[in-house]
């Protein structure tokens, strides 16, 4: 009988056919897209150069538009699919690596290799890809989790710990372990391999991190505004300090650009840096029991 990590496998690489097949399925799509555009374009110049809307050409254009519309809803379902085919294999993966956690095989990062793959993390973030309703939904950038909601094993959170006896409590990157319905307890790990710590934390001090990165085009109630006081992770380091919102995403691949609070500086404010729209949350002062 195959292993659990053998069938994993196998899931991982049929889905990945499966989804080479819809991008060129995509591709195709957009081609018979663009020519359908590309007769309107012509049609309309047509009708440009005669000075006048025939019916002929009223008939023509309106054929044209609702070709063009259903190809548009066509590769809009295509891209759809090719997103689900990617949530499935980032989940399968998910699970695989918490097995091998609980069978004792905990990936090591150095430093430098874990540096590059919160990176990594980051910008490869799903991108909520919405309709005009209903809007971004919790976890999507800056909106927050519902109030009831439990972090999953393996997600990134913000955890409020006291890292060495008699320092102040610090917010670090963490990764959920489990959740006791009971205690209402979360295990997180410090993601951080030089500490190799595990705490036992009540609800109020964790903070979920985005699932999703919102789009600033279509969706930019999603986003902190400008001059927002955040909590964010410092470029570098594992740990989240304050930080004003200097500047805004503009694009999907743009992060933000915030001021971290530093005493060196004359004003109380470093320069600005740039950080990933996973690792900017909003954290309420807390206090920890």
């Amino acid at each position: 009988m195959a292993s659990y990590f053998e069938n994993a496998a196998i899931q991982v690489q049929d889905r990945l056919k499966a989804l080479s097949s819809l991008v060129h399925e995509i591709e195709g799509e957009r081609l018979r897209c663009e020519q359908t555009l590309d007769h309107i374009s012509k049609a309309h110049d047509k009708i440009n150069q005669e000075g006048r809307l025939t019916p002929y050409n009223q008939q023509k254009l309106k054929g044209l538009y609702n070709t063009a519309l259903n190809d548009a809803v066509q590769e809009e379902e295509l891209l759809r699919q090719a997103l689900t085919k990617i949530t499935e294999i980032r989940n399968i993966c998910n699970e695989r690596k918490l097995k091998a956690r609980s069978e004792g095989n905990r990936e090591i990062f150095h430093r430098g290799a874990l540096m590059k793959m919160l990176q990594v993390s980051a910008q490869t973030l799903p991108l909520w890809v919405g309709k005009p309703e209903p809007k971004a939904p919790p976890l999507c950038g800056a909106i927050p989790a519902d109030p009831n909601y439990i972090a999953k094993p393996g997600d990134m959170v913000a955890a409020m710990v006291k890292i060495v006896e008699g320092d102040e409590d610090s917010w670090i990157l963490a990764e959920v372990v489990s959740f006791n319905p009971v205690t209402r307890k979360y295990e997180v790990d410090d993601i951080d391999e030089e500490q190799k710590l595990r705490h036992t934390l009540s609800r109020r001090l964790i903070v979920p991190l985005p699932l999703m990165k919102a789009n600033p085009e279509t969706d930019p109630e999603a986003l902190f505004p400008k001059g927002a006081v955040v909590m964010a992770l410092y470029p570098q380091t594992t740990c989240f300090y304050k930080a004003l919102v200097n500047q805004l995403p503009t694009s999907v691949l743009d992060d933000y650009e915030l001021i971290f609070e530093d005493s060196s500086y004359p004003d109380g404010y470093a320069p600005p840096l740039k950080v990933a729209q996973r690792y900017v949350i909003d954290i309420k002062e807390r206090k920890k029991s």
